[in-house]
């Protein structure tokens, strides 16, 4: 017997939960069908969902045939509790799409579709509600192909087709066939196509079967429970013991559910359960501190009753008392902790206590709360004392007072909603943290870089172990990871950065892990005030649909709201408009579009994103953030002078720091994720630095050293002095990296040198030197053999083992590729493995063996390679080296040929020319 796990999902009022009645009760679960609207469907057994007819919280069933065995999950339609049915989506083997046959692909009905994407869930559709007038089965499928994917099918039986069994025609098979290239082939050469390979299609969101009918009148819902019987298939479960918790519950008792599927293996009750080794994602937030508790009772629900099992299989869903520091997303066992989720709460409201309420234990309640809501985020406000709650939207709210007051018997009221602010950085900077109270000590070098949108916090090392124990390092992420870093304009959460620990410092006796706590915040908080900051705020995405006459007011207003549309498009009397908005724009804008509609506009809004906020510089003042009295979240370091230590303010730590990490901002790239936007920059406290400057060149964005040759000797004292010698010898093939306006740099007399390598990066130096830059945007492949040719001379002169590497990690199955190209080695890494892993590994292996130089333009990878005892010049030292050579070339081939007459005596050795000599005046023979 099979089993499976099935998510329903819809839009709101799509019949979601009818539909879920119906199917019920076709599997004997149920006697008689609920309707939503008389309060009595098996699976909305909560209050507030009979009351408002709609489903708040994801519940389960369990559906069982003769060959297979369903957990059905129905998850809430409404857009304020969307967290909760995103979470479920990482469970489920399948889902089931139900659409409003009379409204047909709604905004929302788009984003689930993204978010079953994102997962790679498997769809079946069900087109419900087809039994009203004015439904259009052919309309309604071409919506399908156009807004969601036009590998929808419709697997439903044609008119007139009274047949008992359920069959599909060949007019449906060649529309299977159609959606893959192989089995087209196959259908044209068989005139058929197998369930087997129609179940792999559905399998790889090749193929979406679309059913049509009315769950309320049972018309077509037997086909397509038929129909999801035939065309699934269990996937392959590992042996060892796997876990995904989704919902965190509780019952009426109080007692504490887990809500989990097994997915590999079995968990028997009674077993201990640990989070032990366990590693959060790049970005993702590590929870809490390794645990280990026992799992009780297992649960197997089914609406509101359950039965206990004493063991429970790969496939099960089921809720797992005794388990006190789980949270939806973890993983257990051998699985891995989910991904951050896409939807997310943009309106803040101050939570109004009761005057007799403390808010301190009401807090702590709260939290119960949170566990259970992943899209309820509480805060606490220290300076004012006040609770917060980051919601979805105003429906959420009612929901929540009901919430508290049945559970925790307190009537709450919600302030004015506001709008949830976020902030990035526009540019890269270093942030330093010194914590050096007396026996004390630990410092701290974070490189912040501008992340992608929607990336949030990502964390890196680019430190050696050599320089920084391996044990520090990672308290270090430790520390970056469990914290949610606050901005400095308003005191709004970080996010879309990248932070890479550079380098740091640890006393053998007097640091303590704690030390770096405080080291790690204050090199965040110290770079941000360095930092050109932006102000990011919530926008929607919209569809507008009003009558014809009215599209004028709408496109009026949304230009009034600084929001962008596409072309309107007009059906007849209706027209839709589509486009984005900022949150605190058009939060209010539904009750204008009833107003000058008379009730027949409709608005669809769906959350894009966050992007920055056009009023910054207004929200900043309102705010009235001072980061400086954020005594939570210091900007400035602690040294020791004299046995007591002493705080030095955010500008002044540079003067006072102990290390370098070496990093120049010379050569940075200006890939910039927001165009033409009026960065905040602290007034009066940009830290002056000669020697910064801006590069519009480079590779992905990163930097290079530049600098004459006395500061690279500098900086290369300060190296060694801070981290000890490198090990390398100092042989002739050592360059020293440039700047443009300094002196040319020759290599220095030494020993004669084992064997020298010199490494390039092929597509950095392309981009970085303007020559080639520009061949490149017309051909890539010239630039590259230019690269070639410019590279064989100078080996020629060099004489040492040049290898040329180029990226080739996004050729799918590409393997690593060397070649000879006349006197140099070019290779083409393999796929997934960029030109800068290469290198790296290469300097690893040679790089204390060999004399090795790498010639980059990119920051992080010299800070690694130098760790590794290997040397480094910049794209633009290695083209003025190039140059010198040529020229010093040229100028001994010109001393050469300086006279065009060729004397006897001239490449004679010194005894034989003597010898002649004396001939030709006569004297040799005297002799």
């Amino acid at each position: 017997m099979k089993k499976l796990v099935i998510g329903i999902l819809a839009h709101v009022d799509a019949g979601k939960t009818t539909l879920s009645e119906r199917l019920l009760y076709l599997c004997g679960v149920i006697r008689q069908i609920g309707r939503v609207d008389h309060g009595d469907t098996f699976l909305d057994n909560y209050e507030l969902e009979k009351e408002r007819g709609i489903t708040i919280f994801s519940k389960q069933a369990i559906l069982k045939t003769e060959d297979m065995e369903v957990t059905l999950l129905d998850t809430p339609g409404h857009v304020d509790f969307s967290a909760e049915m995103e979470r479920t989506l990482q469970v489920l083997d399948y889902a089931i799409l139900v659409i409003n046959g009379m409204d047909g692909v709604q905004s929302h009905t788009m984003t689930l579709w993204r978010l079953l994407e994102r997962y790679k869930v498997p769809v079946f559709l069900f087109v419900n509600k087809m039994d009203q007038n004015g439904t259009d089965r052919d309309a309604l499928l071409t919506d399908l192909k156009t807004h969601l994917h036009e590998n929808c099918v419709d697997f439903g039986r044609t008119e007139g087709d009274t047949s008992t069994e359920y069959l599909l025609d060949p007019e449906q098979m060649e529309n299977i066939a159609v959606c893959d290239e192989k089995l087209l082939e196959k259908y044209l050469e068989t005139g058929s196509v197998d369930d087997a390979e129609i179940r792999e299609l559905i399998v790889q969101r090749k193929l979406f079967p679309c059913h049509f009918g009315s769950a309320l009148k049972a018309e077509g819902v037997e086909d397509f429970w038929n129909g999801i019987q035939k065309y699934t298939s269990e996937p392959q479960r590992p042996e060892e013991f796997g876990a995904k918790v989704f919902k965190i519950a509780r019952d009426e008792q109080g007692n504490r559910l887990t809500y989990m599927k097994i997915t590999g293996g079995c968990l028997k009750a009674k077993t201990l359960l640990s989070s032990r080794g366990k590693q959060s994602l790049p970005g993702v937030k590590q929870k809490q501190e390794d645990w280990e508790e026992k799992a009780d009772q297992l649960r197997l629900y089914s609406g509101a009753k359950y039965t206990t099992i004493t063991e429970a299989d790969a496939g099960t869903v089921c809720a797992v008392t005794g388990l006190s520091r789980t949270y939806p997303g973890e993983g257990l066992g051998i699985e891995s902790e989910s991904e951050l989720p896409v939807l997310e709460p943009v309106l803040n409201y101050q939570i109004q206590l009761p005057a007799d309420c403390d808010p301190h234990q009401m807090l702590q309640k709260l939290r119960q709360l949170e566990e259970e809501e992943p899209e309820l985020h509480i805060l606490w406000d220290s300076q004012l004392g006040e609770i917060h709650a980051q919601l979805m939207g105003e429906v959420q709210i009612e929901i929540l007072k009901k919430l508290i007051w049945d559970r925790f018997n307190t009537a709450v009221e919600f302030g004015a909603g506001s709008i949830v602010y976020k902030e990035t950085i526009a540019e890269p900077v270093e942030g330093v943290g010194h914590f050096e109270p007396l026996r004390h000590y630990a410092e701290v070098h974070l490189l912040i870089e501008p992340g992608e949108p929607g990336s949030g916090c990502q964390f890196f090392t680019a430190c050696s172990e050599d320089v920084l124990a391996r044990n520090w390092q990672r308290l270090i992420l430790t520390h970056l990871e469990e914290k949610e870093h606050l901005g400095v304009l308003t005191g709004s959460p970080l996010t879309d950065v990248q932070i890479t620990l550079l380098t740091g410092r640890a006393h053998t006796k007097h640091t303590e892990g704690g030390d770096f706590r405080q080291a790690t915040y204050r090199a965040v908080r110290q770079g941000l005030r360095k930092a050109k900051n932006i102000l990011l705020e919530p926008y929607y995405e919209f569809r507008l649909e009003v009558p014809a006459e009215t599209i004028g007011r709408a496109m009026a207003d949304v230009q009034k709201m600084q929001g962008s549309f596409e072309s309107p498009e007009t059906d007849g009397t209706t027209a839709v408009l589509k486009g984005t908005a900022a949150v605190s724009q058009m939060r209010d804008y539904q009750k204008e579009v009833v107003a000058y509609t008379h009730g027949t506009g409709k608005l669809f809004c769906t959350l894009k994103g966050y992007a920055p906020c056009r009023n910054q510089e207004e929200i900043v003042k309102n705010t009235g953030y001072d980061p400086e009295g954020d005594l939570e979240n210091p900007t400035g370091s602690v040294f020791c002078a004299h046995g007591a230590g002493f705080v030095v303010p955010w500008d002044q730590v540079e003067d006072y720091m102990h290390l370098n990490s070496g990093l120049a901002f010379d050569e940075m790239s200006g890939e910039s994720w927001y165009d033409a936007v009026d960065c905040a920059e602290n007034p009066g406290t940009a830290v002056e630095n000669a020697s910064v400057s801006r590069y519009s060149g480079g590779k992905n964005g990163k930097f290079s050293y530049s600098g004459s040759y006395e500061e690279e000797e500098e900086l290369q004292a300060i190296f060694e002095r801070t981290f000890g010698p490198v090990k390398h010898e100092r042989t002739a093939f050592q360059k020293k990296t440039v700047h443009s306006t300094a002196p040319t740099v020759r290599y220095r007399q030494g020993r004669p040198r084992k064997e020298e390598y010199l490494l390039v990066d092929g597509y950095n130096i392309i981009f970085s030197w303007e020559e080639l830059n520009e061949l490149a945007k017309e051909n890539i492949h010239a630039a590259c053999d230019k690269l070639k040719d410019i590279l064989s001379n100078y080996q020629g002169y060099r004489k040492c083992t040049l290898i040329l590497v180029f990226d080739a990690y996004k050729v799918e199955g590409h393997v690593e590729e060397v070649l000879t190209y006349h006197n140099i080695y070019v290779v083409y890494t393999r796929e997934a493995e960029t030109a800068d892993q290469y290198i790296e590994k290469t300097v690893h292996k040679i790089g204390r063996k060999y004399q090795v130089t790498v010639a980059t333009s990119d920051g992080l990878e010299q800070v690694i390679i130098m760790g590794q005892g290997a040397h480094r010049i910049s794209a633009q030292g290695l083209k003025k080296e190039i140059e010198d050579t040529e020229r010093n070339a040229r100028a001994q081939w010109h001393e050469q040929r300086q006279s065009s007459k060729t004397y006897l005596f001239e490449h004679m050795p010194e005894e034989f020319q003597a010898q002649m000599e004396k001939i030709r005046l006569g004297e040799a023979g005297e002799e």
